[in-house]
C-alpha cells in the first residue's frame, strides 16, 4: 500500500544555483545544498532543485522545460498576501502570468512561473483556513488550531 502523501517534490532546473537563489529570494531557507541539489524543507514535504540534465539521465526520459501541465500551489492566510507573493516572485526573476484576482468560487489567486517555467498558483481560499503552522488541507483547519498530525 502507498500511503497518501507526497514526501518530496523535485523540480528539474537548468541552473541549480540560480534556482536556489530565486526561492531564497521568496523568503525560503535552504536546508541542504550539496552534491548538485538544493533542498528546502516545507511543511510536511520537501522541495528539491536538481539539474534537469541529471534528472533526465537518472530517469532516461527527455523532460520538457516548464510545460505548464501541472502547477504547484501555495496558499496564503490573507487575500492581500496573494499580490505580495506575486510581486516578490516577479522581483526575484519570476514571471507573473496571471495577476492577483478574485475567482468565481469565492477565493482570490494568481500565477507565476519560476525562472525554469515551473508554474505556481498563489491562492487565498476563505473556505480552507490554514493551520497555525501554515499547513493546508482541502477542507481547512478549524480556527481553534486543529493542528495536523503525523
Amino acid at each position: 500500500m502507498m500511503e497518501q502523501r507526497v514526501s518530496l517534490i523535485t523540480l528539474g532546473v537548468e541552473n541549480v544555483e540560480r534556482a536556489g537563489v530565486f526561492y531564497e529570494s521568496l523568503g525560503w531557507k535552504i536546508t541542504a545544498g550539496e552534491g548538485g541539489i538544493v533542498v528546502f524543507d516545507l511543511i510536511g514535504c520537501t522541495l528539491g532543485l536538481y539539474a534537469r540534465a541529471d534528472l533526465e539521465a537518472e530517469t532516461g526520459l527527455s523532460l520538457p522545460v516548464g510545460s505548464g501541465a501541472m502547477s504547484l500551489g501555495h496558499n496564503v492566510r490573507e487575500k492581500d498576501d496573494v499580490a505580495r507573493v506575486l510581486a516578490r516572485a516577479d522581483a526575484a526573476g519570476g514571471t507573473v502570468v496571471k495577476p492577483a484576482q478574485d475567482v468565481f468560487w469565492g477565493g482570490h489567486h494568481g500565477y507565476f512561473q519560476d525562472p525554469d517555467a515551473h508554474l505556481w498558483e498563489v491562492a487565498f481560499n476563505p473556505f480552507a483556513p490554514l493551520a497555525p503552522d501554515g499547513a493546508f488541507r482541502w477542507s481547512g483547519y478549524a480556527p481553534s488550531g486543529d493542528a495536523p498530525s503525523g
